[in-house]
């Protein structure tokens, strides 16, 4: 059988509590971040469920054996938070995943053409394809920030059945382009949307992420 984009939404009362905090206009920038950490760290809660690598073994108690599950620590984990925006789910993502690597990697979209540049790319120059990705991205909307940021984690070996993004709101545009383009993707987000405006926003949305994120 081929494989398919899933996209995952929890529905979880946390996650959707704290996105509903996310796009009231009236939440303040302090509110906002705490709201976007929260929802790092629950859609990175779903999303690791059956994602990371374990090794099975034998502790003592203090009365007997018996068996345990460890996270595999030989697996590479990263996390890569997509400028500027992606940081404001990091500290959630990260607070999860403690020992992960941090790879950073910077887009602007041209306003006129919607079209992503990339600014600064900390990648390394591969990845082992064990390798677990976790890209934190606020934002799926037309889909040229995470189709040139695929492009630049595949060009590096970076298995995309082995990636997941986490997202707080998404809309199917974005998602369409990415099940063309790698249906082994698994998304977690928030929501998703109706659609984009003339501007390539997302309609509800929650506005600009990066904006509401650092008070600017």
């Amino acid at each position: 059988m081929a494989p398919q984009l899933r996209v995952f939404v929890p529905p979880h009362p946390l996650i959707q509590h704290w996105l509903g905090v996310s796009r009231d206009a009236d939440t303040p920038s302090t509110l906002f971040r705490s709201a976007m950490t929260e929802l790092g760290r629950w859609l990175t809660y779903e999303a690791v469920r059956d994602w990371l690598p374990t090794l099975e073994t034998t502790v003592e108690t203090p009365l007997a054996s018996c068996p345990a599950t460890f996270i595999n620590p030989e697996v590479p984990v990263v996390i890569v938070p997509i400028l500027r925006a992606g940081l404001a789910l990091m500290e959630g993502a990260q607070s999860l995943l403690p020992l992960a690597s941090i790879y950073h990697i910077g887009f602007v979209r041209d306003e006129e053409t919607l079209e992503p540049t990339c600014y600064l790319n900390k990648l390394p120059a591969s990845f082992d394809p064990q390798t677990r990705v976790l890209i934190s991205e606020p934002m799926l909307a037309t889909g040229g920030t995470i189709m040139a940021m695929m492009k630049e984690l595949t060009a590096r070996g970076a298995d995309p059945s082995m990636v997941r993004i986490i997202s707080v709101v998404t809309a199917p545009a974005a998602l369409q382009k990415l099940a063309d383009a790698y249906p082994e993707l698994n998304i977690y987000a928030a929501t998703i949307d109706e659609g984009l405006n003339s501007q390539g926003f997302i309609v509800p949305g929650l506005g600009d992420a990066g904006d509401r994120t650092f008070g600017t």
